[in-house]
């Protein structure tokens, strides 16, 4: 029994310890703040196979981007994220398909089929990127933090940090103006690009932080977490 007790305690402990050096503090309405109390919003970006253009539509492309990065007056970060690709709703969906099925022949042949690809998945080790774009939005030039007041905000727990309701109404205001200007900048090169919400949000840290508990282990909905 003390043995179970020590080992839970040990496992708080290094989850807390874990938590102290995150840079998020909170999560909400579709944006991230973090321990220093800017903001970040992230989209989720199409790709184009620029290989496939020919030589004009490839200067127009060439050309669009770099009016793009000129019309940019704050950083901003493109991540681009490679997975392995996961089958695990379309098997599901064949799997219904099958169960559906009155032609004895077709269901064998579904169940061969979802067998097959699964199968070519796993042998092949298919990868699905992803790319996003995170928009940054800073108040106040981290250039006027002192460096010991910047060192001791990393030992702040992220649960202690909250941002003010109007404080944070209007700096997400900023960054929503930031976002549009971004997603108009895209939509000129011919890209997509959707803004990702608060599950979304979750789910891309939650993957990022546990590679591999993420495949095991999915997020439940957002909007289906109580907290007591």
């Amino acid at each position: 029994m003390a043995k179970k007790r020590k080992d839970s305690l040990a496992r708080n402990k290094v989850r807390v310890s874990t938590q102290q050096y995150l840079d998020i503090a909170e999560i909400k309405e579709d944006t991230v703040i973090m321990r220093d109390g800017t903001l970040r919003a992230v989209l989720l970006i199409s790709s184009i196979n620029f290989a496939l253009k020919s030589e004009d539509e490839q200067n127009a492309i060439i050309s669009a981007y770099v009016s793009f990065l000129n019309n940019i007056d704050f950083p901003l970060q493109i991540v681009i994220q490679s997975r392995e690709l996961n089958i695990d709703s379309y098997i599901e969906t064949l799997k219904q398909k099958a169960k559906e099925q009155t032609n004895e022949l077709l269901k064998i042949q579904t169940s061969e089929y979802m067998q097959y690809i699964s199968e070519l998945i796993s042998m092949s080790k298919i990868m699905n990127k992803r790319f996003y774009i995170v928009i940054p939005y800073n108040p106040m030039s981290d250039k006027q933090k002192h460096f010991f007041s910047r060192f001791f905000d990393i030992f702040k727990p992220g649960v202690l940090i909250r941002m003010k309701a109007e404080k944070f109404k209007r700096r997400r205001l900023e960054l929503t103006r930031r976002v549009d200007n971004i997603m108009s900048g895209l939509g000129s090169i011919g890209l997509g690009a959707v803004q990702l919400d608060t599950q979304g949000l979750i789910e891309l840290y939650y993957n990022s932080y546990n590679p591999s508990t993420s495949a095991n282990q999915k997020l439940v909905d957002v909007n289906q977490l109580r907290v007591n």
